[in-house]
C-alpha cells in the first residue's frame, strides 16, 4: 500500500489522468445503461414518419433550419429548448424524432427531453448531413418555398 501512495505522489498527473479518464468512462457507462432514447437511422425515422403521430424536433439554429429541414418539423434551438420544453410537453407519451446537423447536439437535446419526462425520444444518427448527404432524403428549404410564391 505504501508503495501505491509512493506511485501516486511521484507520477501525480498520470494518477490524475487515470482518475479522470476512469470517472468519465464510468459516466458513460450510466449515459448507456439508463439511456431513455433510442438513435435511429433516417430510413426508419421516415418509416416511422409513415406511420403517423410523430412530432419532428429539429434543435438547429433558426437560419440553419430555415436553409433547410424536414418537412413538418418544430424549430426549438438547443440553446433555447429549455425555454420551449412548456410548449412541446402536450403529450411526453407521444414519439419524439430529434434531429440536428451531425447528429451531437441532438444527443444533449434527448438527454433533456428525457429528464424532462418525455418517453418515446428518438435520435437520427448523422443528422442532417445523413438526411440530405447519405440517404438523399427531402427537406423543405427556402428556395421551394420562395419558387411556390
Amino acid at each position: 500500500m505504501q508503495r501505491l501512495f509512493e506511485f501516486i505522489f511521484n507520477h501525480y498527473v498520470y494518477s490524475l489522468a487515470l482518475a479522470v479518464v476512469t470517472y468519465l468512462l464510468i459516466q458513460e457507462f450510466f449515459d448507456v445503461a439508463f439511456k431513455k432514447f433510442n438513435h435511429i437511422t433516417p430510413m426508419l425515422a421516415v418509416a416511422k414518419m409513415n406511420e403517423g403521430g410523430i412530432e419532428i424536433l429539429d434543435v438547429r439554429e433558426a437560419p440553419d433550419f430555415s436553409d433547410s429541414h424536414i418537412e413538418n418539423a418544430i424549430n426549438a434551438p438547443l440553446s433555447k429548448l429549455d425555454e420551449q420544453l412548456p410548449k412541446l410537453a402536450s403529450d411526453k407519451k407521444a414519439p419524439l424524432l430529434v434531429v440536428c446537423q451531425n447528429g451531437t447536439r441532438s444527443l444533449t437535446a434527448a438527454k433533456k427531453l428525457a429528464k424532462a419526462g418525455f418517453e418515446q425520444i428518438f435520435v437520427i444518427t448523422g443528422g442532417m448531413d445523413a438526411w440530405t448527404e447519405d440517404y438523399k432524403l427531402p427537406v423543405a428549404s427556402r428556395r421551394k418555398q420562395k419558387a411556390n410564391t
